[in-house]
């Protein structure tokens, strides 16, 4: 069983529209934008990325907003739903402040005892907000939301999964045990971790496959502190037979990757660097901040990127 994992890093998913997408993170969600860079892969869409005042492991969500893309098709095989924390008690202002705003597919429920507001996020992703006791992580209130009911964090993310023996044996080998269960939900979660250290896998057999778009998780990361201890789970899970990439650098943080069984890409991401290492942290998300191998293109990119407010 693997040790070093500390719950989740980060989660990361698709967009048609930059502009509409920062909006309703910064201003909506009140979430602070840590960084403003572009695709490794595709450096012609942003890579956006959205948390707290420094942007802590557990609390970033990231965005690829590729212009115009078609809304993804929900199904087995992917994250179908992610969660953020929120104070207890602070769900009626937050409902309110959604729906003043136009989010579509507002509803109430109770999950493994917290309350929580689902919703839909501006290409169809399903969000919530749970209420949740004792995290004490400091909120960003830049974004106009106040202190008392601000975002914490990630609480966790939900796979809805045809088949889920296989994902359960590899997340017990990445040190998740089952926590709780309600109906064809079972929540599992990792000790001494950062306090986003939920992941539910709901249970169809009968559910459809996923189809990728616009709303669609790309992967989720789990958090390690550091380079050696990445190595360290990557050997692990070479000798358990899961192959990852070679450690890759992202600038602000390293990243393996690897394909769960149930079809969501999993990445193990670093603590280290921080997304300050080229910023100062007054200044986060800012700058249009470009991988040294795309620096050439900053002319380029600058006159076909969509403008963001506050760029």
């Amino acid at each position: 069983m693997l040790t070093q994992i500390r719950g989740l890093h980060h989660v990361t998913a698709m967009a048609s529209g930059a502009r509409a997408n920062n909006a309703f993170y910064t201003d909506t969600l009140g979430l602070r934008r840590v960084k403003k860079t572009v695709n490794f892969d595709a450096p012609d869409v942003y890579h956006l990325y959205y948390g707290d005042q420094i942007g802590t492991p557990g609390t970033v969500m990231t965005y690829f907003p590729f212009p115009d893309a078609a809304r993804g098709r929900r199904g087995a095989g992917e994250v179908s739903l992610t969660s953020f924390s929120v104070p207890e008690g602070s769900l009626d202002a937050w409902q309110a402040r959604l729906a003043e705003r136009g989010v579509q597919n507002l509803s109430r429920d109770t999950a493994f005892g917290a309350g929580r507001l689902l919703f839909d996020g501006p290409d169809g992703e399903r969000l919530a907000l749970i209420e949740t006791a004792g995290d004490d992580r400091a909120p960003w209130t830049g974004g106009g939301v106040a202190a008392d009911i601000a975002i914490r964090g990630f609480r966790g993310v939900e796979m809805l999964l045809r088949d889920k023996a296989a994902t359960v044996e590899l997340l017990t080998f990445m040190g998740y045990r089952e926590a709780a269960s309600e109906g064809a939900v079972t929540r599992y979660a990792v000790a001494g971790g950062n306090p986003a250290d939920a992941v539910d896998i709901r249970l169809d057999p009968a559910a459809h496959r996923a189809a990728p778009g616009a709303g669609s998780v790309h992967h989720i990361a789990f958090a390690v502190e550091n380079r050696d201890a990445q190595a360290e789970v990557a050997q692990r899970l070479a000798e358990a037979g899961w192959q990852t990439t070679p450690q890759i650098d992202r600038d602000y943080f390293f990243a393996i990757y690897f394909r769960s069984p149930g079809g969501v890409l999993f990445e193990v991401a670093t603590n280290e660097p921080g997304f300050d290492r080229d910023e100062d942290r007054a200044q986060l998300g800012q700058a249009l901040k470009l991988p040294r191998q795309h620096e050439h293109l900053r002319e380029k990119l600058k006159g076909s990127l969509e403008p963001l407010d506050g760029a």
